[in-house]
């Protein structure tokens, strides 16, 4: 019998709580540091964060038969919905012009197809991965000192996030350890991938095939072209930053299957053979 995951995590989550009004300090906001086109990219983020509800959704539709992480689903939503909340709320206070509309955050609420659970979970752990260096990147980016601050603060939280779902990976390890192994190798190798996406994050990618190809949430932002432009033109999310996401991903995913993927081609020959030894037994 496996032990429930969620008591510990509800703790240990609970523990680095933030709050709107003492940890923000609202009180530094410069003007001058903050362009348009920055205000803009605040907007499409807080629509993006808002795509959490729908991933919520899909999670406890797709993991009804596990009490244990569909509880922990509670924590990751109410803490993405904060995210998106956090901006809204910079906007409101200093460029209300920008605060996306009731119907442009509707438009990234659609349901996503059904998806094998360990798959999701990988790839959702990536994707926090991802994220972290993300927004790690976009503070230092933003000169302006709220956001700045906004920013770390939701840098901190995607990478606890990343914790907790490599947690509930090596749990479904010690369940099912053969087909966790294939789904997590995987998705590993399709997000340590960059050269098929540079932004290669779920937001990205297709979820609904009656929809398609209007059934991926960044394509659904007002701006679809925002997350492209913002990572290689604002921010610059560059080669450096990248390698840091391939590090992160292969360096958890070496601790979970208790190998050493040095790189991605590493992390593909594994699955390669893992497949190959599968299909032989």
């Amino acid at each position: 019998m496996t032990t429930m995951l969620f008591p510990t995590l509800y703790e240990r989550l609970e523990s680095c709580r933030w709050n709107m009004r003492s940890s923000i300090p609202w009180h530094e906001f410069d003007p001058s540091k903050l362009s348009e086109r920055q205000k803009h990219g605040i907007k499409m983020n807080a629509i993006l964060e808002w795509s959490a509800m729908p991933t919520a959704e899909m999670f406890l539709r797709d993991n009804s038969h596990d009490v244990d992480f569909s509880a922990f689903v509670s924590i990751w939503f109410f803490e993405e919905q904060k995210h998106s909340l956090v901006l809204l709320e910079y906007l409101r206070r200093f460029a209300p012009e920008y605060l996306p509309t009731e119907q442009e955050l509707s438009a990234v609420r659609f349901s996503f197809d059904p998806a094998p659970p360990l798959e999701s979970l990988a790839l959702h752990f990536c994707g926090e991965v991802r994220l972290n260096l993300w927004y790690r990147c976009a503070s230092l980016y933003h000169s302006e000192p709220v956001i700045k601050s906004i920013y770390g603060i939701l840098a901190n939280d995607e990478a606890r996030h990343a914790r907790a779902y490599c947690d509930y990976m090596k749990k479904e390890l010690g369940r099912d350890g053969l087909n966790a192994r294939l789904a997590f190798s995987k998705i590993g190798v399709l997000m340590t991938n960059a050269r098929m996406n540079k932004a290669m994050h779920p937001t990205n990618l297709h979820v609904n095939k009656t929809l398609f190809p209007n059934d991926t949430v960044n394509g659904r932002l007002p701006d679809p072209d925002w997350l492209s432009t913002w990572l290689d033109q604002e921010i610059q999310f560059d080669s450096e930053w990248e390698i840091g996401v391939e590090k992160g991903i292969l360096g958890n995913l070496s601790s979970l299957l208790n190998e050493d993927f040095k790189n991605a081609h590493a992390l593909r020959t594994y699955r390669k053979d893992l497949t190959k030894n599968t299909e032989m037994a």
